[in-house]
């Protein structure tokens, strides 16, 4: 968020579930979020994030890109059907992301979590959320002009 600290208008794009009310904690830590930012900024919750990316004509935050893989994957019904299944389309929806993040000709921020640091997970759900958000990652990454690590509060440029 600080990129866009002195951005009077930007567009916030939260790609996670939207709350139906099953959900209390991820409820109230949506509220938590909203009431954080700042009056000028319009908020789109969508998994669309590529056609939202296309028609915002602000700055863009897309926080965050895990929740954005989540969402995609449990759509596709990654956590219970064989690879060749899902994975196409999971490529294809990376790849449109990919595009409308590299047409973007005003500024764009976007968070995502770094899944390389730890362990192969135990569970094939956290070994497929961990190489889809990998690769995602890694797409956006060369899509982008810059790319920070951000590590207790400490910027890396890459």
């Amino acid at each position: 968020m600080w990129l866009l600290a002195r951005q009077q208008h930007v567009t916030y794009i939260a790609p996670g579930p939207i709350p139906d009310g099953s959900d209390l904690d991820w409820q109230a830590r949506i509220l938590q979020h909203q009431r954080r930012r700042p009056e000028g900024w319009t908020t789109i919750e969508t998994v669309d994030v590529a056609g939202a990316l296309r028609g915002a004509e602000t700055p863009v935050l897309v926080d965050c890109i895990g929740t954005w893989v989540t969402a995609v994957l449990d759509e596709l019904g990654a956590w219970e059907v064989p690879e060749d299944q899902w994975r196409p389309e999971a490529e294809k929806r990376i790849e449109s992301l990919a595009q409308a993040w590299l047409a973007r000709d005003r500024l764009s921020v976007a968070v995502t979590n770094e899944v390389g640091f730890g362990v192969v997970p135990d569970h094939r759900s956290g070994r497929i959320f961990r190489d889809v958000l990998g690769m995602t990652n890694q797409r956006l990454a060369e899509a982008s002009a810059e790319v920070a690590l951000v590590v207790a509060g400490r910027v890396l440029h890459l």
